[in-house]
């Protein structure tokens, strides 16, 4: 099937939010999930047994609030992929399974639910907990129609609340930042997103574009990130970070004080060529006493031969 015949169904199914059924888009027994993260969840003692009696929307949210911590798709170090290569080397959710993580069991547990779409703007706006609100893109992204995905996110692209995706943590980003990966990339860490059909991929970037330039001459300074408002949440932030480090080098160089920077790290540069110059003589000196250890080793073992030799001639003279 072409990428036009495929927009083509896409467009039939665009809801226009003005009753509280949500559709569901794509397979409605696997929720699009990866058929071994799905198997997975079935299958675990987690979902099986404590979930299941887990029966209204409240409790499911409080589960979450209490249990998710991270928003990948499997427990950190439980899944075991060495030794696998191509297709079973498990970076998209093909080879051996591992530990599924709480937040997608508690993802598909919303999924059974079959969520109106009140509740999903109640997970999206949760002040709860950050990882509420990330359950509830994802459930967006993997159970909306494409063309729907812009008009759900639009108004959460600078959110500036953090929350931090990695199992294990070290990962921290913005719920703003979260959204607009869901909507250009397919990756999520171990697994995929279903897959956007390439015109409304390119209608999405337009849109993105389109807001990224409205959005340009209301944000903040830097100094100001991360003061609750979700306006002031900068995209531009390795900039931000580049103009603090010239700011810092002028403030400890001086605004004109260029040379004495540059002899800065002339004397860095020869330090490190000084250092790498010791670290080979001493790996010199060590190959060679290394070959006098075995010349001499070699020696000794000569002189024991040679002593050996005599006192076996010496006994055959005396017979």
């Amino acid at each position: 099937m072409s990428e036009a015949e495929d927009f083509n169904q896409q467009k039939p199914t665009k809801t226009s939010k003005q009753h509280n059924v949500l559709p569901i888009w794509g397979n409605e027994q696997t929720m699009n999930l990866n058929p071994l993260i799905l198997a997975n969840i079935q299958g675990s003692s987690y979902f099986k047994v404590h979930l299941f009696k887990l029966k209204t929307y409240h409790e499911v949210v409080d589960e979450i609030y209490y249990q998710v911590k991270h928003l990948e798709p499997w427990e950190r170090g439980s899944r075991k992929t060495a030794g696998q290569t191509g297709m079973c080397g498990g970076v998209r959710g093909v080879g051996a399974g591992g530990i599924v993580s709480t937040a997608f069991c508690l993802l598909y547990k919303l999924y059974t639910l079959r969520l109106t779409r009140k509740q999903v703007n109640g997970l999206l706006q949760h002040s709860d907990s950050p990882y509420i609100r990330a359950l509830g893109f994802m459930y967006i992204r993997y159970t909306q129609p494409p063309a729907d995905l812009f008009d759900w996110y639009v108004d959460y692209l600078d959110d500036d609340e953090e929350v931090d995706p990695r199992a294990g943590g070290g990962g921290p980003t913005t719920i703003g930042a979260l959204v607009r990966q869901m909507l250009i990339k397919l990756d999520w860490f171990s697994t995929l997103f279903p897959r956007i059909p390439v015109p409304i991929q390119k209608q999405i970037e337009q849109k993105l574009a389109e807001h990224n330039r409205q959005m340009a001459p209301v944000k903040q300074p830097a100094a100001n990130y991360q003061t609750g408002n979700a306006s002031n949440y900068n995209q531009n932030r390795p900039d931000v970070d580049r103009r603090e480090h010239d700011d810092r080098d002028k403030r400890d160089y001086g605004d004109g004080d260029k040379d004495r920077y540059a002899k800065d790290r002339a004397r860095r540069d020869d330090r490190d060529r000084d250092r790498n110059r010791d670290r080979d003589r001493r790996d010199r000196d060590r190959d060679r006493e290394r070959y006098r250890d075995r010349s001499r080793d070699r020696h000794r073992e000569r002189s024991r031969e040679r002593v050996r030799h005599r006192s076996r001639s010496r006994d055959r003279r005396f017979r």
